[in-house]
């Protein structure tokens, strides 16, 4: 199950295959048929009542459902957290990444001592599951939980285990086999394992915001090809400006996007900067010397991603930077999304009354009072996704700043909002091509209408007649309600000639070098 990231041409594959675990064994057994197994184990079931198994942590002894792969310290943060009601399954990519840091961690163990061969068949197997999807549904933590992810750390720990103690023939909660802390865990901490986790799922979720992103321009390029010989009027400011083509307006937004995959791509790099090895603050304490350089090696490998060592993991330990770094890149995103609706719906209203330079797929009926009303309801979903993003922005920028000395304790909801964000970024980009910019339809009549009557066309005869005497041309038609190439003839400043050549509006497209792509 190795994921290939091509970061030269921004391409991101995740192809999965086999780890290299052990995989003969037992299938995970459906999690309700289990509550005789773990009521067995603790003599705590009772006729009519859940199954459950006894644990203990530092605080005491806590009851756990017998059913499920989650230990004492998941139990009492789905208790003490019941807050968004937004568990960590929500983010699979975050699963996903956490399998890999920890199948990494055990192999490096194992390569150092620290953990038995045994041991290590058995958690490399249970991670592999754990990638594949499998325990997804075993991490009910809310998403907004104190301890700086401390809780989906020890979740993770726990599934594994309990999962590494039933593949070998134990049952679960008896954690001398295989034990969360002391096995699952060993030379780590929340404090680097979990950054380490947000920072490769952050990678994984970039893969269909960029393809997302990409389809979106080539649609916008495409429709730039078909209408590359389609003139209209632009604009400033909302008023009139000079002529240009429909495939010159529709290509920059092409432009726009493409620039912002590249941008996109470029987060890669610095995500894959990771304090993994520096435990508690950094320092490495509990952990071998050598465990830093060779975990990095190894999780560089079940990955297929390049991994590197933060230069100074005291500082990687607290330091969000990166995030925000994320966090703006999606915004630039967001914010040329908003303003493409924005230019989508102004373009496309009316249909009498407005622009009407385009028509865009009717796809609801728009009012529930005025017959045959269709809004532009697909720009207006992804203007307020955009202002999601913004809302996502903003806390990403407080959770980063909010951090004090070795930690920032606000990485959960900071990796929560980003995940959204690039969810909600990505459906925004499908649905916007899909069911509105596939179908677009330029209005090729009225846009060299409003072209060749439009007084701004004046703007070509500056060089003939100077800035004062092309004002002068504009102003009378405008006045008499006349082209500005009627009022030049019956002047007879400019030969009737010249005027054909510098008047025509596709001509008056072509000075920029990217006219009609």
């Amino acid at each position: 199950m190795t994921h290939q990231i091509a970061t030269q041409n921004t391409d991101i594959d995740v192809a999965d295959k086999p780890l290299d675990a052990a995989s003969a064994a037992s299938a995970k057994p459906a999690f309700g048929a289990n509550a005789a197994f773990g009521a067995e184990a603790t003599g705590t079931a009772a006729s009519g009542t859940a199954a459950v198994r006894i644990e203990h942590d530092s605080l005491g002894a806590k009851q756990v459902p017998a059913d499920v792969y989650w230990g004492v310290h998941t139990q009492r943060a789905i208790e003490n957290f019941a807050v968004s009601g937004i568990p960590v399954s929500s983010h699979p990519e975050l699963i996903r990444a956490y399998a890999l840091i920890k199948q990494a961690c055990a192999r490096a163990n194992a390569e150092l001592g620290g953990i038995t061969a045994e041991q290590l068949e058995l958690i490399d197997q249970a991670c592999s599951e754990m990638y594949a999807g499998d325990f997804d549904d075993q991490f009910p933590v809310d998403v907004l939980q104190g301890g700086a992810g401390t809780s989906t750390n020890m979740n993770v720990n726990e599934v594994i285990a309990n999962r590494a103690l039933e593949i070998g023939g134990y049952q679960r909660g008896t954690y001398t086999p295989v034990h969360p802390n002391d096995t699952v865990n060993k030379s780590q901490s929340t404090n680097d394992t979990y950054p380490a986790a947000c920072r490769l799922a952050l990678v994984f979720a970039l893969r269909p915001v960029i393809r997302s992103a990409r389809a979106l321009a080539l649609s916008f390029q495409r429709l730039a090809r078909r209408s590359s010989t389609m003139v209209k009027l632009g604009r400033t400011q909302l008023q009139d400006a000079v002529p240009m083509t429909f495939g010159q307006e529709f290509g920059a937004f092409g432009t726009v996007l493409d620039d912002d995959v590249a941008k996109l791509a470029s987060q890669i790099d610095s995500l894959c900067v990771l304090n993994l090895g520096g435990t508690a603050i950094g320092t490495g304490i509990c952990a071998d010397a050598r465990f830093r350089s060779l975990v990095v090696s190894k999780l560089s490998y079940v990955s297929g991603l390049t991994i590197r060592e933060a230069n100074d993991p005291i500082a990687a330990t607290s330091d969000m930077g990166d995030f925000v770094d994320l966090s703006s890149q999606l915004k630039r995103l967001a914010v040329h999304l908003g303003k493409i609706a924005n230019d989508i719906r102004l373009l496309a209203s009316g249909p009498q009354a407005g622009l009407a330079e385009i028509h865009i797929p009717a796809r609801q009926a728009g009012s529930s009072i005025m017959p045959g009303k269709v809004n532009p309801v697909i720009p207006e979903c992804v203007n307020q996704s955009v202002f999601t993003i913004f809302g996502m922005d903003a806390t990403v920028t407080a959770a980063a700043e909010g951090g004090q000395l070795q930690l920032n304790a606000f990485e959960p909801v900071t990796v929560h909002m980003l995940l959204t964000g690039m969810g909600v970024l990505a459906h925004a980009m499908d649905t916007l091509r899909v069911n509105c910019v596939d179908g677009i339809k330029p209005n090729e009549r009225l846009g060299r209408e409003r072209a060749e009557r439009s007084a701004s066309i004046a703007t070509s005869l500056n060089g003939y007649l100077g800035y004062e005497g092309a004002c002068h041309l504009a102003k009378r038609a405008l006045r008499e309600g006349r082209t500005v190439k009627d009022v030049a003839l019956e002047e007879g400043n400019v030969r009737a000639e010249v005027l054909d050549d510098v008047l025509d509006p596709m001509n008056l497209t072509r000075a920029h070098i990217g006219a009609g792509r």
